[in-house]
């Protein structure tokens, strides 16, 4: 069973043309990596399987519930570490925090301080467990590692790799760091100018000149 089917998805901003007849998979427990370069349109993919921009052509399916973690975080940074965790829960009946402090207990300790005071490595953790905090069975993560320690990236693949094997949790990583996505996800695709210019295991890819190519904007 998959939990996302795109198929020939296109997406327009005006004149220009964000994605161009892009298909993919993501199974049920499965962890995938979207792979480009800045520009290639892996955050358009997100917004549009959020709903927050509108496809031109093609099909979007997403089994369950989905949680979106954006890029750059976009906290309230003004409420508390807590209050926005809750936030992440407003679809739900279940709004107990505790389970979330578990996982990531550093959160704990800054749980009354404005989410806006912490560093960036805390900010993306307290994004990353506000998708939690609606019980996805679905997670799509937007550039996880973007301006982070390689520490913290690591926690934070950890965690992910943790709800995976436990909770069975699907997760679509968006990339620019194809060395964080291949070590994280067995399965990639990648893309290039709106389009998926190839895919497969992520072994294979890491070994080829096709990633090379994309970010280089050779690949076709």
């Amino acid at each position: 069973m998959s939990a996302i089917e795109v198929d020939d998805l296109s997406v327009r901003y005006g004149a220009a043309t964000a994605l161009d007849g892009v298909s993919l998979r993501v199974a049920a427990g499965e962890m995938v990596a979207l792979v480009g370069a800045n520009g290639a349109g892996k955050s358009t993919l997100l917004n549009a399987l959020s709903g927050v921009v509108r496809s031109a052509r093609g099909s979007i399916k997403i089994e369950g519930r989905f949680a979106h973690v954006p890029e750059g975080r976009q906290l309230f940074p003004e409420l508390t570490v807590d209050d926005n965790l809750r936030l992440g829960a407003y679809r739900t009946r279940e709004r107990d925090t505790a389970w979330v402090y578990r996982l990531l207990p550093e959160l704990e300790r800054t749980a009354k301080q404005p989410a806006g005071s912490l560093s960036g490595g805390q900010q993306q953790m307290v994004a990353i467990a506000r998708g939690l905090m609606s019980q996805p069975d679905v997670l799509a993560v937007d550039e996880m590692s973007l301006g982070l320690a390689p520490l913290v990236v690591g926690k934070l693949s950890q965690i992910l790799k943790q709800l995976n094997a436990e909770r069975g949790l699907a997760v679509l990583l968006v990339e620019q760091s194809a060395r964080v996505a291949f070590s994280l996800c067995t399965r990639a695709y990648v893309l290039a100018s709106g389009r998926i210019v190839g895919s497969g295991a992520s072994e294979t890819l890491a070994g080829s000149s096709l990633v090379e190519s994309a970010y280089l904007g050779r690949a076709s």
